[in-house]
């Protein structure tokens, strides 16, 4: 049966995923599919160019970087991480993304956006690296801090406002064995947060209003959903196992490495266990 591998984003903290990829490009780990949403479809990429080290090495080198992510940049672009900056001239000059690595890794790539139009997740397949980098950029556009994006006439943003982990979705689309890269503990649950704030924001998008407002209840569900899913074998979870200490919008290169860090770690702690699940559909 078909293994996916699913990575959840959550900004900077997403970096705990990277260091998750990485120990899986050292074990040469490889999957029949991948799904990742926001941060996560952002070192998804990383992983199937199989460059080790790239996300953590251009994190640490431009977090501080007014171009990367800034308040600048949102007041003169309108986009809080700088499209240029991090969708064109990091990838094409600064730390070049193989583009023929890409191409030749056999594992379908797909990242989550949210059609902000009909409030619903679309899971878009990547071929094309440079060619789709919008709908790469669109999965990671935070809502409040930056622009949409349009993309053939539909307009997107952040895929974890939709489908913080697209698990089902990916089952859906035929692969029934999963592993997920959690960057929240097992164990957490989301909070309402201020229900008013959607619907003023994006009242001409009441769709997308509903579903950003009642985010928690989905991302609640989709926990439990994976808990109960692990509980049957058919899903390998790797997650933090205390809250990550890194801001979502962390600027400081120590954190980023030390979050980083802890994926490693933990990915290599279970490394053993992975490899069993995945030749026997079970833990031992």
């Amino acid at each position: 049966m078909k293994t996916g591998l699913v990575i959840e984003g959550g900004g900077v903290r997403g970096i705990y995923a990277a260091g998750v990829l990485d120990v899986f490009l050292e074990a040469g780990m490889e999957f029949d599919g991948v799904i990742g949403v926001s941060a996560g479809a952002i070192h998804g990429c990383s992983y199937l160019s199989r460059q080790k080290g790239r996300s953590l090495r251009y994190y640490k080198r431009y977090c501080n970087d007014p171009r990367f992510m800034s308040l600048r940049s949102l007041l003169t672009t309108g986009d809080l991480v700088g499209e240029q900056f991090c969708y064109h001239d990091i990838p094409d000059r600064l730390d070049v993304y193989d583009h023929a690595a890409f191409f030749a890794n056999p594992a379908p790539f797909y990242v989550t956006c949210t059609n902000v139009e009909t409030g619903r997740a679309e899971h878009i397949r990547m071929t094309d690296m440079a060619a789709q980098i919008d709908c790469l950029r669109a999965s990671a556009s935070l809502p409040y801090v930056s622009r949409m994006v349009e993309i053939d006439g539909r307009k997107y943003l952040d895929g974890g406002i939709a489908d913080s982990v697209p698990l089902r979705a990916f089952e859906g689309m035929g692969y029934p064995h999963n592993v997920v890269i959690r960057t929240r503990p097992s164990a957490y649950r989301k909070k309402p947060e201020l229900q008013a704030l959607p619907a003023l924001f994006y009242r001409d998008y009441p769709a997308f209003a509903a579903i950003f407002a009642n985010r928690h209840r989905d991302y609640n569900l989709t926990a439990a959903y994976i808990a109960e899913r692990e509980r049957q074998g058919a899903v390998f979870v790797i997650a933090p196992k205390e809250p990550l200490d890194i801001g979502r919008l962390e600027k400081n290169p120590e954190n980023v490495q030390r979050t980083y860090d802890r994926g490693y770690a933990d990915a290599t702690e279970l490394l053993p266990r992975l490899k069993k699940w995945r030749e026997t559909g079970r833990e031992p």
